[in-house]
C-alpha cells in the first residue's frame, strides 16, 4: 500500500484534529442537506404542488440512491488518489444541491437529489476511509467523532440557520448547502494531504457480506437509521400541533442538533475507554424506551404534558441517534479488521438504506392513515427488532472470539 501520512495527524504522543478540519466542513454541508428538508416539508409541498408525504420522498430518493450507488462508485474510484476522490464527490454533491435549489418542478428536484446522492455517498465512504487510514486504532473513536461532528454541528447550527432563511423560500437552504460545500472543496484542494490506498473489485467490497454476523451487524445500522428517519423526516408534523410558531420549530431543531452533538462527543470518547458493544447496547435500549414513552405521552397525555414530553422524546432521540454512529462503526471495524475500509463503506450504504426506508415507511404509514404520533410506535417496533439483532450479533462475535 502506498500512503502519504498527514503531517500532524498523529505525533506519537497525542492526536491532532488539524488535518481533518476541512473534512468536517464537508460533512457539515452534508448534515445541513440531510436534515434541513425535514423542517421545510410544508413549504416544499406547497411550492412544488405535491403532498407532504411526497415532499418527504426527496429525502428517500437521496438515501436510496446513495445506498445502491455507494459500493459501485467506491469500487470504480478505489484506485484513485483519495483527495481527488473526495474533491470530485463533493463537487458533484454541490452541483446536485444547486439543481434542487433552482428546480421548477418536482421531477427536476428529484433529479437533483439523485445527483447530490451520487456525490454524497462517495464522499461519505471516501472521508471515513481517509480518516481510518490516517489514524491509529486507539484514536479511531476521537477522529471519527470529530469528522462526524461536522454533520452533528450542522443539525445544531446549519439547520436552524437554514430554516430561518427557508421561511422566505425553501430554496435558499439548498443554495447555502452548495456554498458551504464549495468552501470545503477549496479547503480540501489546498490543505488536505494526498493519500493513496490499494484498490479493489466490487467482489472484494462485497466479500464481507458473506459473513453472517457482519451482515447482521450492518443491518443494525440500517435499523437505527430507519427508526430515526421514520420520525425525523416528519418531525414538523409530529411536533407542529404542539408548537405552532415557526420560530418554535427552529429552536426545537436547534435543540435536536445540540443533543446530537452531545451524543456524538460523549460516545466518541467512551468508545476509546470502554467496549464499543457495551456503549452501543446502552444507546439502543435507551432509544427503544424513549420511543415507547414518547408515543404514549404524545397520544394519551394532556396537551401540556404531551408538549413537554414531546421535547424530551425528540432531544433524547437526538442524543441516541448522534451517539450511535461512532460505536457502531468502531464495532464493525473490529469485526473485520483486515477489511475495515470496505466494511465502513458498506456501513455508509447501510446508513443510506436505513434513512431511505425510514422516510419511505413514515410516508407510507401517514398515507395509510396513521397519525404523526403513531410514527413513534413504528420506530419503536423497528428498534425492538434492531436491539434483538444487535444482541444476537454480540453473542455470535463473542463466540467467534472465544473460538
Amino acid at each position: 500500500m502506498t500512503q502519504t501520512r498527514a503531517a500532524g495527524a498523529v505525533d506519537g504522543q497525542g492526536f491532532s484534529y488539524r488535518p481533518f478540519i476541512w473534512l468536517a466542513v464537508a460533512t457539515f454541508s452534508m448534515g445541513i442537506d440531510g436534515y434541513v428538508l425535514a423542517g421545510l416539508l410544508p413549504q416544499i409541498a406547497g411550492d412544488l404542488s405535491v403532498t407532504a408525504a411526497a415532499a418527504g420522498q426527496l429525502m428517500s430518493v437521496f438515501a436510496f440512491t446513495a445506498a445502491l450507488a455507494g459500493p459501485v462508485l467506491g469500487t470504480l474510484t478505489s484506485r484513485w488518489e483519495r483527495r481527488t476522490t473526495i474533491a470530485l464527490a463533493l463537487a458533484v454533491f454541490v452541483l446536485g444541491n444547486l439543481i434542487v435549489g433552482i428546480a421548477t418542478n418536482y421531477p427536476i428536484a428529484l433529479g437533483g437529489r439523485v445527483i447530490a446522492a451520487l456525490g454524497g455517498c462517495l464522499l461519505n465512504a471516501a472521508v471515513t476511509g481517509y480518516v481510518i487510514a490516517l489514524t491509529p486504532p486507539e484514536h479511531h473513536g476521537k477522529a471519527l467523532s470529530f469528522v462526524l461532528g461536522g454533520w452533528m454541528t450542522a443539525t445544531a447550527l446549519g439547520v436552524p440557520i437554514g430554516l430561518v432563511i427557508g421561511q422566505s423560500s425553501w430554496r435558499f437552504p439548498m443554495i447555502m448547502v452548495a456554498v458551504v460545500g464549495t468552501i470545503a472543496l477549496v479547503g480540501i484542494l489546498l490543505r488536505l494531504p494526498q493519500l493513496h490506498l490499494p484498490g479493489g473489485s466490487l467482489v472484494d467490497r462485497l466479500r464481507p457480506l458473506k459473513q453472517p454476523r457482519l451482515l447482521a451487524g450492518l443491518l443494525v445500522t440500517t435499523g437505527i437509521l430507519c427508526s430515526s428517519y421514520t420520525c425525523f423526516t416528519y418531525a414538523t408534523l409530529i411536533l407542529g400541533p404542539h408548537f405552532k410558531a415557526h420560530w418554535a420549530i427552529i429552536l426545537i431543531m436547534f435543540g435536536y442538533g445540540v443533543s446530537s452533538m452531545a451524543g456524538n462527543a460523549i460516545t466518541g470518547r467512551l468508545v476509546d475507554r470502554f467496549s464499543a458493544i457495551r456503549v452501543l447496547t446502552v444507546v439502543l435500549i435507551g432509544l427503544l424506551l424513549n420511543s415507547i414513552l414518547g408515543m404514549v405521552a404524545l397520544m394519551f397525555a394532556p396537551a401540556v404534558v404531551a408538549a413537554v414530553w414531546g421535547l424530551v422524546w425528540f432531544f433524547s432521540a437526538g442524543v441516541g441517534n448522534g451517539g450511535g454512529a461512532v460505536p457502531q462503526q468502531a464495532r464493525l471495524a473490529t469485526m473485520a479488521p483486515d477489511s475495515a475500509t470496505i466494511v465502513i463503506a458498506l456501513n455508509g450504504s447501510a446508513i443510506s438504506l436505513g434513512s431511505a426506508l425510514g422516510s419511505a415507511l413514515g410516508g407510507v404509514a401517514l398515507t395509510a392513515g396513521s397519525s404523526p404520533d403513531g410514527l413513534l410506535g413504528v420506530a419503536g417496533a423497528i428498534l425492538a427488532i434492531t436491539v434483538t439483532l444487535h444482541l444476537l450479533v454480540t453473542r455470535a462475535t463473542r463466540r467467534a472470539t472465544a473460538a
